[in-house]
């Protein structure tokens, strides 16, 4: 039995938890909105989803747009699906082309695969959804065309990304119209995405994959001398999987299965099971330090092993084994921390949102253009932004993640799902910010599932991101005298103010309640909104 939760306890918020029967969290007010109007229309909890992603791709274009890609995970009401709507790299790449680098560029058409997204919402609205995809795209639509207020922490990002990107092709003349980034409070106005998500919407995507929208974007990228043609567009599709699960703390933990690096999340539980993990506070010290050594087991198994699931040396289950995560338990040293190395199995950056509704059914979704905008490549007249996902390859010929054609890259962006002992849904929750998503569902798995915190409570609570080697950062929120233990077990303790930095994510979480009622809670640290009815 998963532990019932603590309405009691709690971080420094000024966010109490939201509770009805049907429910909205996203990081944006306005897409909240626009999932929740969908609710009010009679939609299901997927209609809201999608709707609220199509918002996000309006009002919050500095984590994600028409270009993103996408991924999901729904509970129908009787059992699980997984979506994977990533796209894949042009069929003509391979690794000459980056001949002399050490990685894959960042930003620019060398760092573009084709966007899923569009394909994620279609796919989900033509299996669960209820109300036409016109319908679910009008707010977004609404928003592009009468504009909508640039909010505080989405125009300091704005700003960082024109500084970064203004000189790409098609930046400046969609994002900065004015010859600079918008100013916070100031209505913005894309009405060229506006027509884009119309055309999407109308065409049932057949637009951005094999029409008109197609036909600009594969137009630009040849005038730009890109690799991405018309035919990578066409040939595009999605994937739905077969999840990876993980019993824990009387329940399971649900992520989908490689390209993205979920399955490090449920590496890292099943690690800490093996060290006892239950007997600790999740803010004392043995708690955290555990954590963190399991966590960078996981990340360093992630580094070497996860790739296009096609592609993996293994079957990702392999990772999770009783056998061999008692074996990588074994390395931790429970008083110091310690580096380590990927073992061996075998023998031989972002927005999320997540929606539920009455009839019980519960949607985990993210999307993401990955580095902010992403490449920064914007199509002409059609308010696309391009994601980098690119760059999430590596150039070492000999690893399963090695740059080629046709071939997804490794992936950052996960949603997270939780069942309870009795095979019913207990939460659908994600964590955005790059390497920090499988960190912080560990995190959120803890203190929810473990400890019985409410989720306003375990979004609160100050998080902690291994970086690298033994280097931590934490919030400045963190106890200083845990800080200073931390130091003391050989930890590289660097604190950052959340609210500056940006390194530890926002995060959203929808609880199900024995009662089939919910608890919806939102980053505070963030511009997020759970909404309810």
């Amino acid at each position: 039995m998963t532990k019932a939760l603590d309405f009691t306890s709690g971080y420094d918020s000024r966010r109490p938890p939201m509770m009805g029967h049907n429910a909205v969290a996203t990081s944006q007010p306005l897409a909240a909105q626009a999932g929740m109007k969908m609710l009010q229309l009679g939609g299901n909890a997927v209609d809201a989803a999608i709707a609220t992603a199509m918002a996000l791709t309006v009002v919050e274009p500095t984590g994600n747009g028409i270009g993103s890609d996408a991924f999901a995970i729904v509970w129908d009401g009787k059992k699980l699906h997984g979506l994977n709507a990533s796209g894949r790299s042009p069929a003509s790449w391979h690794a000459d082309l980056f001949t002399g680098k050490t990685a894959v560029p960042e930003i620019g058409w060398d760092a573009v695969t084709v966007p899923g997204a569009v394909s994620g919402w279609v796919a989900l609205a033509e299996r669960f959804g209820t109300l036409p995809l016109t319908t679910l795209a009008q707010p977004a639509i609404d928003y592009a065309r009468n504009g909508f207020p640039v909010s505080p922490l989405i125009g300091h990002l704005w700003q960082r990304g024109y500084n970064k990107l203004k000189d790409q092709p098609g930046f400046s003349a969609c994002f900065a119209p004015e010859g600079r980034a918008p100013r916070v409070g100031e209505i913005f106005r894309n009405p060229a995405q506006a027509n884009s998500l119309e055309l999407i919407a109308k065409t049932n995507g057949e637009a951005f994959y094999r029409g008109e929208l197609a036909q600009k974007i594969a137009a630009f990228a040849k005038e730009h001398g890109a690799h991405l043609s018309a035919e990578d567009l066409a040939n595009h599709r999605v994937d739905w999987v077969e999840l990876l699960s993980r019993d824990f703390a009387g329940g399971s933990v649900q992520e989908l299965p490689p390209n993205g690096q979920g399955i490090a999340t449920l590496i890292a539980l099943g690690i800490l099971e093996q060290c006892g993990i239950e007997k600790y506070h999740p803010d004392s010290v043995q708690s955290l330090h555990l954590s963190i050594e399991a966590m960078k087991l996981a990340l360093a198994d992630l580094d070497r092993y996860v790739a296009d699931e096609e592609h993996m040396e293994f079957a990702a289950k392999e990772l999770l084994s009783d056998h061999y995560l008692k074996s990588r338990a074994a390395l931790i040293d429970h008083d110091f921390a310690s580096d380590f190395v990927y073992g061996s199995p075998t023998q031989s950056g972002t927005v999320y949102l997540s929606a539920a509704d009455s009839s019980g059914m519960m949607i985990s979704f993210i999307q993401s253009n990955f580095m902010g905008f992403g490449s920064g490549i914007v199509v002409p007249d059609t308010g696309i932004s391009l994601q980098n996902r690119g760059c999430g390859f590596v150039l070492d010929p000999k690893h399963p993640n090695a740059l080629a054609g046709s071939k997804r890259p490794f992936h950052t962006i996960i949603p997270g799902f939780a069942m309870d002992g009795n095979g019913q849904p207990l939460m659908s929750f994600g964590v955005m910010g790059g390497p920090m998503q499988a960190q912080g569902h560990m995190q959120m798995a803890l203190r929810i599932m473990l400890h019985g915190q409410n989720p306003q409570a375990a979004i609160d609570a100050p998080r902690w991101r291994v970086v690298q080697g033994r280097e931590v950062i934490v919030e400045s929120t963190f106890d200083r005298n845990t800080i200073a233990a931390l130091r003391e077990r050989g930890h590289q303790i660097v604190v950052e103010d959340p609210l500056q930095d940006y390194n530890f994510g926002g995060a959203q979480v929808i609880y199900r309640m024995p009662e089939g009622h919910y608890v919806a809670a939102t980053e505070s640290r963030k511009d997020g909104q759970a909404l309810v009815s």
